[in-house]
């Protein structure tokens, strides 16, 4: 079970800037299902996809796997002989947890979990791909290189999926659906102190992209095909593919 997140109820002197650290970890998934809506269906449709595109003797990368939540979505669907899962994040406190969670469950599919930086991990074999909320922290910089590597790295017929918050081209409809999203947190019993504190926190660090911003990008990559499949409010997720082998 979760421990709650309570982590910005009071009033905190100064905020700095956000980290995963251990205080962060150990409240992540009562964090995440109460701050990103439609964030259990992505995790859930990640397996669909892995039990699509994930073919034998093959990798699969969660790059910026946190607790492993993708990552065993994945492993709960890969029916396939000889691949291995590797799961990568930067952040101590969540590897552990990570470690913890992959080791809970057993199956057969083998899982790597490496603390690293995403950025340093050669992609290879790779039919399926998994950026989950993870572009986002990233300097925008160096989002494009990121994303050729893993076009690179990826068989064709490979899938990357993608997930982020956005920003809006259109004012109007941002405007209307950052609000819905603090009116979703606001549901999930978060109070006003909670959502602005943790705002001010995030906003040096996650900067946020545009779904033409994302195309782009993925298309400047090589991909062929890029689209949204999944959105709710500001938060969504695109898949992107690598054209088969003729």
């Amino acid at each position: 079970m979760s421990n709650r997140d309570t982590l910005f109820s009071a009033p905190i002197a100064k905020l700095g800037d956000w980290t995963f650290d251990e205080r962060v970890a150990e409240v992540f998934p009562d964090m995440i299902q109460r701050s990103v809506p439609g964030y259990s269906n992505i995790i859930s449709m990640i397996g669909m996809l892995a039990e699509r595109f994930v073919q034998p003797n093959t990798q699969v990368y969660d790059l910026g796997c946190s607790l492993g939540a993708a990552t065993l979505s994945i492993r709960r669907n890969i029916h396939v002989e000889g691949c291995q899962i590797i799961a990568v994040d930067n952040s101590p406190a969540m590897i552990e947890r990570c470690r913890r969670h992959i080791d809970a469950f057993r199956a057969d599919t083998p899982v790597r979990v490496t603390e690293a930086d995403i950025r340093d991990i050669p992609i290879e074999n790779a039919s399926l791909v998994v950026l989950n909320f993870t572009v986002q922290f990233l300097e925008p910089e160096e989002r494009q290189q990121l994303l050729n590597t893993v076009y690179q790295g990826l068989n064709p017929g490979g899938a990357l999926v993608l997930s982020e918050k956005f920003s809006f081209e259109d004012n109007k409809v941002g405007d209307l659906l950052f609000n819905m999203h603090h009116d979703f947190k606001r549901a999930n019993g978060y109070s006003e102190l909670e959502i602005s504190q943790k705002r001010s926190m995030l906003e040096n660090v996650m900067l946020t992209d545009s779904v033409e911003t994302h195309k782009a990008r993925l298309h400047q990559a090589g991909f062929e095909h890029a689209e949204l499949w999944f959105q709710c409010f500001n938060f969504g997720s695109l898949v992107a593919l690598k054209a088969s082998a003729e």
